[in-house]
């Protein structure tokens, strides 16, 4: 009895000795695997934003622009440089040098190729900073025979960078603290889109109040979003994606959060405001964006849509009242652009060059009357009889002007835009310096190095005009003014599909690329708006005919219209449509509103909510929409064959102007007009006198007296 109580007390201390080895075993094993997951290091690959570029000339440069989060720790960036030059150039004597942010990092020759070549190149990291300039600059030399090389420009001296030159990095993620501004950054980080790691997540049946918070919010971070293809999505809460994102952004009313969500939230706290509150939980970071009134939640998604205050928001938790200031700040558009905040220096003989790029308003063009003011100073050991400065813009040439020994220590140079040059909103102004030396030949180098410097005083004053057409060329503009949303309604789906959260996604995350404040109104209706909303505002609606009453009561406004029973669209003058066919087709079309003649009305849509999402796949991206110039209608099928169309004669939107502005705008008119009147009343009161003077006035009046 004895002997077995004691086996039996042996082996159940046995097992718990075992259990609790297992349980270290366990913790060992977590730990590790926790510690190799933090030490893996991540890999990045940022592509340029430069298309392929040809240079030529014989010193030749080209600027390219990357940046580096702030939460990266970095171990290596490495530069792979895809390039080719003229089969002409002498590979002995042609030279290529990197610079980062002004400092030289590499200098190499090319290879003895005639084809692409791609050059990897280590970047000293300790140079990277958050925003860098990379410049590429090649001394290009044609090789003429065996004992002599030319260093004659011509266009035969060319160095061409492939646009899919980039720069990889290897790095480690500082874990984001239980603070707003550490998660705002890590949720908004290149890395953490590309990998799809980042979600804004709501309702799966969202109201009205939490769809048009969430497009306050998507708008302010879709705006700091620098990748091409990929998106910040707007999902569902039972989304498959939500359990995949490591950051993923809550907004929702307080009762229609998870449970175990409002468990951890202090309820106090939200006393007459909404909350904006970090959670760790279940291994992901979560920011939830939440209140217990619509009015409240929408001042808190504009709270998160403002960039300044979430970065310098550096609690866990944010309470955001009605008298909370949340608006960004407003700079005024008034024309003038400062090309430089630093004076910018350029070193070295022959043409050397420095690019600055002017951004519009989205809603503006370029009009007559635009001017650049250029303040520079350069050195006085120059060849002034062959030295220049000019000024191009993307590209071509509208001012030079020889340089002068009298002013190269406080020069300054004026040139206007030639009338009628047609600009996008963003363009490109180059200042290119040809600096020759005294004594120059092709044939040695020169020991004493030239200058030049661009000042920060330097200006563009660029006059613009609005851009009222109606078409996808000005897409989204037409509902963008003064660089924030001109009084949108969102006419969304009575009931939401997956599909519908994946198109919303897709139309608003470009809008937000353009809008720059968030002072600016958007209003989601689920259902249809009173006339007097739909006449005040610019309209998108999307969605099929059976989820969206609106569209199927435009139906006899829209280009593409749907047949009796809405299930495909019907031929019209441009296209003939299989009815099979039209069933599974999906369109975008920009019409001018029949509520308001001076507003936009946008309608996405087709008879299955898959094929409206197809359709917003070709307004999402800013490349996408560019393909379709001089249309107003898109139609897309499911083997992704796209068509573009232009239906309405007149493009622009028709404009009333209050009698100051219409007075201001047509001065000059006015004046010739006025001039007009007054000669012509001068010149019949001269034939009056004249007429009297003859006595012809008073013979009629006795004939009219007999």
């Amino acid at each position: 009895m004895f002997v077995n109580t004691f086996f039996t007390n042996k082996q159940s201390g046995i097992k718990q000795s075992v259990i609790k080895i297992l349980g270290l075993v366990a913790v060992v094993i977590t730990g590790l695997m926790s510690f190799t997951m933090v030490a893996r290091a991540q890999s990045y690959t940022q592509p340029f934003q430069n298309q392929t570029t040809t240079l030529m000339g014989k010193s030749v440069q080209a600027n390219m622009y990357f940046v580096k989060m702030g939460y990266w720790r970095l171990k290596t960036a490495t530069l792979n440089l895809n390039f080719q030059l003229s089969q002409l150039s002498d590979r002995q004597t042609s030279d290529v040098t990197v610079t980062l942010n002004g400092v030289a990092v590499a200098s190499f020759r090319p290879q003895a190729t005639t084809g692409l070549q791609t050059k990897q190149l280590n970047i000293p990291t300790r140079l990277i900073a958050g925003t860098n300039n990379l410049q590429v600059r090649g001394q290009l030399l044609n090789q003429v025979d065996k004992q002599r090389v030319t260093v004659a420009p011509t266009p035969a001296n060319w160095l061409t960078i492939d646009q899919r030159s980039n720069v990889n990095f290897e790095y480690d993620i500082a874990p984001a603290e239980s603070k707003i501004n550490s998660f705002y950054e890590h949720f908004t980080g290149t890395d953490t889109i590309v990998d799809q790691q980042a979600v804004m997540a709501i309702p799966d049946q969202p109201s009205q109040a939490e769809l048009t918070a969430s497009l306050y919010a998507l708008a302010g971070q879709s705006r700091l979003i620098t990748t091409e293809d990929e998106q910040l999505p707007v999902v569902q809460l039972t989304d498959s994606k939500v359990k995949r994102a490591h950051y993923q952004m809550l907004i929702a009313r307080y009762h229609r959060l998870p449970k175990v969500v409002r468990e951890r939230i202090d309820v106090k706290k939200m006393q007459g405001g909404a909350l904006i509150q970090t959670l760790k939980l279940e291994g992901h970071q979560l920011l939830v964006v939440t209140a217990k009134t619509d009015q409240l939640l929408i001042k808190a998604a504009k709270f998160v849509a403002n960039q300044e205050l979430m970065r310098e928001t550096s609690q866990a938790a944010k309470r955001v009242t009605g008298g909370t200031p949340t608006y960004t700040s407003t700079l005024q558009y008034d024309g003038s652009y400062q090309l430089t905040p630093t004076d910018d220096q350029l070193t070295g003989t022959d043409h050397q060059e420095k690019a600055y790029f002017v951004s519009l308003p989205t809603d503006r063009t370029n009009a007559n009357g635009s001017t650049i003011h250029l303040k520079f100073r350069y050195s006085k050991n120059l060849n002034f009889k062959q030295s220049l400065v000019t000024i191009k813009v993307n590209g071509q040439p509208i001012g030079s002007r020889r340089l002068s020994v009298a002013r190269a220590d406080n020069d300054e140079l004026t040139v206007k835009l030639p009338p009628n040059k047609s600009l996008s909103n963003a363009f490109t102004i180059q200042v290119g310096f040809d600096l020759m030396l005294p004594g120059q030949d092709n044939d040695r180098a020169v020991s004493q190095t030239p200058w030049a410097t661009v000042l920060s005083g330097s200006q563009a004053f660029i006059k613009s005009q609005p851009n009222r057409d109606l078409l996808f060329d000005n897409y989204p503009s037409t509902f963008i003014k003064n660089r924030t949303f001109n009084h949108v309604v969102v006419v969304a789906p009575q009931t939401m599909a997956p599909a519908d959260f994946a198109t919303l996604t897709n139309l608003f995350n470009l809008m937000g690329n353009f809008v720059q404040q968030n002072t600016g109104t958007i209003q989601v209706y689920r259902h249809q708006p009173s006339r007097a909303v739909l006449k005040t505002s610019s309209v998108i609606a999307f969605g099929t005919p059976a989820q969206n009453n609106l569209i199927k009561q435009l139906n006899s406004q829209l280009y593409f219209q749907f047949n009796r029973q809405f299930t495909g669209f019907r031929s019209n003058e441009k296209l003939s449509l299989e009815s099979r066919y039209a069933q599974n087709v999906g369109t975008a079309q920009l019409i001018r509103s029949p509520y308001n003649a001076q507003r936009a009305l946008l309608v996405v849509t087709a008879s299955k909510p898959t094929d409206v999402y197809r359709a917003s796949t070709q307004i999402n991206l800013q490349r996408n929409v560019q393909q379709y110039r001089d249309a107003d209608a898109i139609l897309v099928d499911r083997d992704n064959h796209h068509f573009s169309y232009r239906f309405k004669k007149n493009k622009a939107l028709r404009q009333t102007m209050p009698v100051p502005r219409l007075i201001q705008t047509h001065s000059q008119l006015l004046l010739f007009l006025a001039a007009g009147l007054g000669c012509f009343v001068i010149l019949g009161g001269a034939v009056i006198l004249i007429l009297r003077k003859n006595g012809f006035l008073k013979r009629e009046a006795k004939h009219d007296a007999r």
